[in-house]
């Protein structure tokens, strides 16, 4: 199964007039998906593509790599990163695209799917959901715009009525988009119930661009269920790109991690964060990080208040290492509950 699984991921796809070697991707995830944990996936490999984390559309005409703290990349990692935008009108959307696209990136994510209430409040993200000729509007913007690939990540809608997010997705295809994320949970459900899978299905069966699966992927079982009950063309892995970020190759390169990966990994992260980042703002993302990694333990909630009592990444790595002198005892599924 494992093979079949493999075999699949590493097809090529084309999106648009693009092709990507790997149906793998890292899901767009904010406070997540920046320059570090995204330097942390790519030294282990084994992915199609990477996205960003949320960036304000209206901020990023005049704003500065430099400075930014999510607007920032690597010049290497542009070829197969896409960045992903939120804002509600569609002039500021489609000039946001057009700076993303000057910059060199593979292609320009629109979020229509986060549920978060600061950001829905402002009629942004999962909120656009409940106004489908303006997100058509935002859609068709962005394609007339620029010519990299447009994506489209959305959830299920407000309701959970399998019809709506069907309709959705037509309507983003017509619109122009070239391919589509879904996770297929309503907004106000945050991850209190499971995903729907059989909507996955739906949607990939009514459109002819690709559509990346998303939504409780934790292990390669999953991956193959999910290929096959909903026919999807690519999986998206979010919160356990975070827990573990050699997953990408563990899933599609037969990368095996030892007993010390997550030592090595989260101690890693630490210099990454301290490469890019401020030792102030490195503190307060590895801290972000944290219950993800701690979920993988048995006894994760106690490692967590051990992990995180620190004003320093000095204390970081100081925690890391008293944490990991009695190695915790690793769980092949992670708790969930840590996920935040």
């Amino acid at each position: 199964m494992n093979e079949i699984l493999v075999q699949y991921l590493v097809k090529n796809l084309i999106i648009k007039d693009r092709i990507i070697p790997n149906r793998m991707v890292l899901a767009p995830m904010a406070g997540l998906g920046h320059i570090a944990l995204r330097r942390l996936i790519s030294e282990f490999g084994g992915f199609g593509l990477l996205f960003t984390g949320m960036c304000n559309a209206k901020a990023i005409p005049h704003e500065n790599p430099e400075t930014s703290l999510v607007f920032k990349w690597r010049k290497e990692e542009l070829s197969n990163l896409v960045c992903q935008i939120f804002g509600s009108d569609p002039k500021t959307m489609a000039a946001a695209a057009i700076r993303i696209e000057k910059e060199g990136f593979f292609g320009v994510d629109l979020n229509f799917g986060c549920s978060v209430a600061a950001i829905c409040k402002k009629g942004y993200g999962a909120a656009l959901l409940k106004k489908p000729d303006l997100s058509s509007k935002i859609v068709k913007a962005v394609r007339e715009a620029v010519s990299i690939p447009v994506f489209v990540k959305f959830r299920t809608g407000w309701e959970n009525n399998p019809l709506f997010p069907v309709d959705m997705a037509k309507r983003f295809e017509e619109a122009g988009a070239d391919a589509l994320t879904f996770h297929p949970r309503v907004a106000p459900d945050r991850r209190t119930r499971p995903p729907k899978w059989d909507m996955i299905r739906l949607v990939q069966e009514s459109v002819s661009i690709p559509v990346f699966g998303n939504g409780n992927l934790f292990e390669k079982e999953d991956g193959i269920r999910m290929l096959r009950e909903t026919f999807c063309q690519g999986l998206s892995i979010g919160r356990m790109a975070v827990a573990r970020p050699w997953l990408f190759a563990q899933w599609t390169d037969g990368f095996l991690p030892g007993d010390d990966i997550y030592y090595k990994t989260a101690l890693r992260f630490s210099y990454i964060l301290s490469d890019h980042f401020d030792d102030h703002f490195a503190v307060k993302l590895f801290k972000k990080y944290a219950p993800y990694f701690c979920a993988n333990f048995k006894f994760g909630h106690q490692l967590l208040k051990k992990l995180v009592y620190a004003q320093t990444m000095i204390d970081i790595r100081n925690n890391l290492a008293s944490v990991f002198e009695s190695t915790p005892e690793a769980l092949s599924r992670p708790n969930i509950n840590l996920f935040l």
